[in-house]
């Protein structure tokens, strides 16, 4: 039988320092299940040339590799700037709509400023790196004093704490940048700066109208989304605790308690939870981690998060391989001590159907000692009702979707085989267990439990829990 594979998943942003053929291979092999293009930065000519990387190294790994394409939403950024700016505490600067700045400005877009700040409201730039605070106001631009100095550079992300902007949850750039992603057939979507669960239905909408299969990731980095948690989770398809802007929105002293609410809201519908932000930002100029660094990863898989996530370590770093290697190992140390989640439901709680199968496909295969648990899935959905549980028990999904198999690449514990498409249950059972053996997952002999639905090919039809031998 192969050697048991990582659990949590690793997603790693795709950018200068890794958007080479050789690198993007490293990667995969390194541990890399998805890859996210982030719209924020980068050309259509950038992120084209990626994805083909990505496709081409996955065919030659033989494994599937969700493409997650990362939309930059109705973000404030600062705009174009002739040479960063230094400021220093106590200093007065004018920041200003990009239309309306002049001279020393700081222009920043969209030009929204004049409609929503007032006096006493902060201007973080750069993660909060440099703080502003509003003294006046005079039409579109914002007479501001420099709480906390600092260095500002073009096109550096700026946010307003409490502040609701006035603009779209999909911008007229994340509409083109939608269209683009659609183009190279990308797995996923992450949605920035939801607000509401009208946020990810006008997204999934977009991509019901362009015939997408692709699912919506909810990045959870406003204080509206907190506030709508509920109700974001029961909408979107999987979520993304975006730590850094939503540090500046909350507090950081806040995230860490946020964060494992979101992992448990997340787990208790059975939807993927990706931890992002900062994980080895040590590791994108050294070759190691920090302490501190390696305790926020490993405590993020202990919450029971499905995937974990690098962004400049591997977009911009000098060590993009190691960093992916690192969130390897910091995984493997730490997923043996996590419990298996037991929640068989009562009655009085109205389960569904695969929620109730995949609860007591779990117990027993935990009772009897069970080599894997297979689940054949259309979707993919039944996969992630049995990984919610964090079964000790290898999880192995099969489908004849390739894009189902790519959904499934980040979901806790599952391992994605694709099988022949089947006509009767009969049928089905017979493949998974050739695929479960043909990939080393079981060896002939093996106690394995299957569950499916015997309506072939329909989604949501879980119904049936087998026990068999390999």
């Amino acid at each position: 039988m192969a050697a048991p594979r990582r659990r949590t998943k690793i997603v790693a942003t795709i950018g200068p320092s890794s958007s080479t053929k050789d690198v993007v291979s490293r990667l995969i092999e390194a541990g890399m299940d998805g890859a996210r293009l982030n719209f924020s930065h980068g050309t259509h000519d950038d992120h084209g040339e990626s994805a083909e990387l990505i496709r081409e190294a996955q065919k030659d790994a033989g494994r599937p590799i969700a493409l997650i394409a990362d939309l930059q939403g109705p973000k404030l950024r600062i705009g174009d700037l002739s040479q960063p700016v230094e400021l220093e505490a106590g200093e007065e600067i004018v920041v200003a709509g990009e239309g309306d700045a002049t001279g020393d400005d700081l222009p920043v877009a969209p030009a929204v400023l004049g409609s929503v700040l007032e006096p006493d409201h902060d201007v973080l730039v750069d993660d909060g790196l440099v703080r502003l605070r509003v003294e006046r106001i005079e039409g579109a631009r914002a007479l501001c004093r420099v709480v906390t100095g600092g260095r500002i550079e073009a096109h550096k992300g700026v946010n307003l704490p409490g502040v609701t902007l006035p603009v779209p949850s999909l911008t007229t750039k994340d509409l083109a940048d939608l269209e683009f992603a659609l183009s190279l057939d990308v797995d996923y979507v992450a949605q920035s700066f939801v607000r509401s669960r009208a946020d990810v239905a006008a997204l999934r909408a977009k991509l019901d109208e362009a015939g997408s299969g692709a699912w919506v990731i909810a990045k959870i980095e406003l204080k509206e989304a907190v506030s709508a948690l509920g109700e974001i989770l029961d909408e979107a398809d999987a979520v993304m605790i975006a730590r850094g802007d939503l540090g500046v929105e909350v507090g950081v002293a806040e995230v860490p308690l946020l964060q494992k609410r979101v992992i448990i809201a997340a787990l208790e519908r059975g939807k993927p939870a990706i931890t992002a932000t900062q994980m080895l930002e040590t590791m994108i100029h050294r070759p190691e981690p920090t302490r501190a660094e390696a305790s926020d990863v490993a405590n993020a898989i202990l919450d029971g998060t499905s995937a974990v996530m690098l962004s400049a370590e591997t977009a911009v770093g000098d060590y993009p391989v190691q960093s992916v290697r690192t969130m390897d190992q910091i995984a493997r140390a730490v997923e043996p001590s996590l419990g298996y989640r037991h929640q068989l439901p009562g009655a009085e709680e109205a389960p569904t159907v695969g929620q109730a199968m995949s609860n007591a496909a779990c117990d027993l295969a935990e009772a009897l000692a069970a080599t894997a648990i297979l689940v054949p899935t259309f979707t993919g959905r039944t996969a992630s009702a049995v990984a919610r549980l964090r079964p000790r028990r290898p999880v192995v999904a099969l489908t004849h979707l390739e894009i189902s198999l790519r959904h499934m690449a980040i979901e806790w514990g599952v391992t994605p085989i694709w099988i022949p498409e089947s006509t009767d249950v009969e049928d089905l059972w017979r493949h998974s267990i050739e695929a479960a053996r043909g990939a080393g997952v079981v060896d002939p002999g093996d106690r394995v439990v299957l569950t499916a639905g015997t309506a072939v090919n329909i989604p949501g039809s879980t119904n049936v829990i087998k026990l068999d031998t390999a």
